[in-house]
């Protein structure tokens, strides 16, 4: 009989959560079995295997989307293309950014120049700034038209710097998951949440969210109650008050270690730099996360994997 791996195993060795392991899963490039006596997933080798591929191309950010083409396809073809894509793009990066960089040290230079004391140097500079931004917009590399757009994208690759909101959460009450050992039961829960998902009118922002318990390593998902809603109508799960607060929001391309790292030390450089503003590390306080888009089966493709992070903060001083 093949040696089968158990999820928590592959998890810890790989250094990724469940979650990305199911997410892999949903979009068809693993596969996992289960035993009759074991309620959780396993892996045989053949699985692990393509993991460490999966985990290699992402390495080198190679979308999700292209490695299920990679994986679809016999001989080498494919994979080929999509790393030579990826040579090409980093070159146009490389190209778009030297552009960049000559036109900002160019206005650094104007800016230099000018005497902010004569009307005239400031009537110039303007005049400047209007065709800098006509050359940002109808730049030209090896022969190809680009715009700023293009720029700003490439700009964003290189330096991955999270967008942070600042959201002000209200008290209300949510349904817990509990630390579940069970799969059966968070799949119940999966459920519950979905039935009451679908009698909300308001579909424009996700109610479910989820939080990593340090003290017992296990992941707790909640989700938030309108006021109609009752205990018989939780089956059973029990229903909490949350506090709400100050978070500081961004948004991550998965639920991948790398990808909530990055984001998470953004959040704190950027705490760093405000005058007001602490992390809220009160023991009561999780960092939450939740899916970023709609979950209707046709959108999946498109949202599924983006997480936003909430890391609690609070103002200075506060307790």
């Amino acid at each position: 009989m093949k040696e089968l791996i158990k999820i928590r195993d592959v998890s810890t060795k790989y250094d990724i959560s469940a979650r990305t392991l199911r997410y892999y899963e949903d979009m068809g490039l693993i596969t996992s079995t289960r035993s009759d006596d074991y309620a959780y997933r396993l892996y045989d080798e053949a699985a692990v295997k393509r993991l460490e591929q999966i985990l290699i191309l992402r390495k080198l950010n190679i979308s999700i989307k292209d490695i299920q083409r990679i994986f679809n396809t016999s001989g080498s073809e494919i994979v080929l293309e999509v790393l030579g894509k990826k040579v090409n793009d980093i070159d146009e990066e490389v190209s778009l950014l030297n552009e960049l960089k000559e036109i900002v040290l160019e206005f650094i230079y104007q800016i230099e120049q000018a005497d902010f004391g004569k009307e005239s140097d400031v009537k110039l500079l303007y005049e400047k700034a209007k065709e800098i931004e006509t050359q940002l917009v109808n730049v030209d590399y090896d022969g190809n038209p680009s715009n700023v757009n293009r720029l700003l994208a490439a700009a964003e690759k290189v330096e991955r710097e999270p967008d942070i909101l600042i959201i002000e959460m209200p008290p209300c009450r949510m349904v817990t998951s509990g630390l579940q050992e069970a799969e059966s039961e968070l799949n119940r829960f999966d459920a519950m949440w979905g039935r009451l998902g679908s009698h909300i009118a308001d579909k424009i922002n996700p109610r479910d969210f989820m939080y990593h318990d340090e003290e017992h390593k296990k992941s707790v998902w909640l989700f938030m109650l309108e006021d109609w809603m009752t205990e018989a109508d939780t089956e059973g799960f029990e229903i909490i008050t949350f506090d709400g607060g100050l978070f500081a929001a961004a948004l991550a391309d998965s639920w991948e270690f790398s990808e909530y790292d990055r984001v998470y030390k953004g959040i704190n450089a950027w705490l760093v730099q405000q005058e007001h503003l602490e992390l809220d590390e009160s023991p009561d306080r999780h960092l939450l996360y939740h899916f970023a888009g709609p979950h209707s089966a046709q959108m999946k493709d498109w949202n599924y994997g983006k997480v936003r992070y909430f890391v609690p903060i609070r103002v200075k001083g506060e307790k």
